[in-house]
């Protein structure tokens, strides 16, 4: 890339570039694994839910209550985290929540009631909370380093990660007791963190390197009026950049009530209104799940082609249009076709947002869209299921048609509030 070999000269080092420079492919390796252990520890803890539900002895209703200790517990943190980013480091926060994520996924088959359940999982919320912030925040200053927005690369490893969690989940559920499966992902994300870990560890953020990206060959990095160039991992809140920031948070929502939505609810459509097989059915969401994971593998090219607004614009049309058709679509190939379309829609809206807040307020930023971003995850399926009571559940799907057309509209409207966009 253009950018890199202008960091290489206009960094002092040995031949070949600077170190720090050198070292960015083998952290953005290990941001991907954590990312990718997000997705496995948290997928293979869902997949047990039935059983956890079944040893506790809990009703339907202790259940959910439970269940929000998740919630509470990640968006506590979230807020807290982004502090400990600016004082820490958003490295030794990721290691650190990556520990404490994969020893708290082991707690929940320890308890024998919806009440013990509740509180392990505010652990494991407030674990999950403050990774998601971390290495969202270190993504961040390593995208500014590189020069390249590579940032859907990353939630594509989380979406991978999740899938393998599921998938091998399934696989050893009829074997392996929760304790014993859970252990083992214990073990797991211990062992990967141990790997993974020290190359975050050794290294600082590499954001103070993003100001050279436009140097020639000795200049010295600066920002406005000769002074040194303001990091991500720098940038605060004010008054101004909070509203910005706010308003990629509510992108991030559209798009997450959208993925809540259709986790709980997709299935439950083929199956119920257009008469699916139960299997097709099932299918209706590992193949939206499929093509997000795929629209984010392919994130990186789509955004240095079209740019961030752009993205988001066509991003945001493309799920409108998709949920338009998986909800009121007449036959299930329709419907799935529909789920599909959205899946690709809605694949880069959030890291594109998360991305640009972070951009605009470091971990600040971060925290504040992932809140609500985590906020619309939880907004989705009780909203879809009380539309559904008062008119229909294809009728309910419609919202997240909806609201990613309003995420479209929101990006259109902030492309000039923040930071620069080099295409749209």
């Amino acid at each position: 890339m253009p950018q890199l070999n202008k960091l290489r000269t206009a960094v002092p080092g040995e031949a070949g570039g600077d170190p720090a420079l050198r070292s960015l492919p083998r952290l953005r390796t290990a941001l991907t694994l954590f990312f990718a252990l997000d997705g496995f520890l948290f997928a293979g803890w869902v997949v047990r839910i039935p059983a956890i539900k079944q040893q506790t002895g809990s009703s339907a209703g202790d259940l959910g209550l439970a269940l929000l200790g998740v919630s509470a517990g990640a968006v506590v943190t979230m807020t807290l985290t982004g502090r400990l980013c600016r004082r820490f480091g958003s490295h030794p926060v990721t290691v650190a929540s990556a520990v404490l994520l994969s020893l708290s996924i082991a707690l929940p088959p320890l308890t024998g009631s919806a009440l013990e359940l509740g509180l392990v999982l505010l652990v494991f919320g407030a674990a999950y909370g403050g990774i998601n912030v971390a290495m969202n925040s270190a993504a961040v200053d390593l995208v500014s380093a590189l020069g390249r927005p590579v940032m859907p690369s990353f939630h594509a490893a989380f979406s991978l990660g999740g899938m393998l969690g599921a998938g091998l989940g399934g696989l050893v559920a009829g074997g392996l007791s929760p304790t014993a499966h859970l252990l083992g992902l214990t073990a797991a994300g211990l062992a990967l963190t141990a790997a993974a870990g020290p190359v975050l560890l050794r290294r600082p953020s590499p954001a103070r390197l993003g100001g050279l990206a436009d140097a020639g060959p000795g200049d010295v990095p600066r920002g406005a009026g000769g002074t040194p160039p303001v990091k991500p991992s720098d940038r605060r809140l004010d008054g101004r950049t909070r509203r910005v920031v706010t308003l990629f948070g509510v992108i991030a929502l559209c798009t997450a009530y959208g993925e809540g939505a259709m986790a709980d609810w997709g299935a439950l459509h083929l199956e119920q209104d257009l008469r699916a097989h139960p299997g097709i059915a099932a299918a209706g969401y590992s193949l939206f799940a499929l093509a997000m994971t795929a629209g984010r593998l392919s994130g990186t090219t789509l955004l240095e082609r079209l740019g961030q607004t752009r993205t988001l614009v066509a991003g945001g049309a493309t799920a409108a249009t998709g949920m338009l058709l998986g909800a009121l679509a007449p036959t299930v190939w329709l419907a799935l076709l529909g789920f599909a379309v959205t899946g690709l829609g809605l694949a880069n809206i959030f890291p594109v947002a998360v991305a640009r807040a972070g951009a605009l307020a470091g971990p600040a930023g971060v925290a504040a869209a992932s809140t609500l971003g985590y906020g619309g995850m939880l907004l989705g399926p009780p909203a879809i299921g009380f539309l559904a009571d008062w008119f229909s559940l294809p009728v309910a799907l419609t919202t997240v048609a909806v609201l990613a057309a309003g995420a479209a509209v929101i990006g259109y409207a902030a492309r000039n509030a923040s930071v620069p966009d080099p295409v749209a």
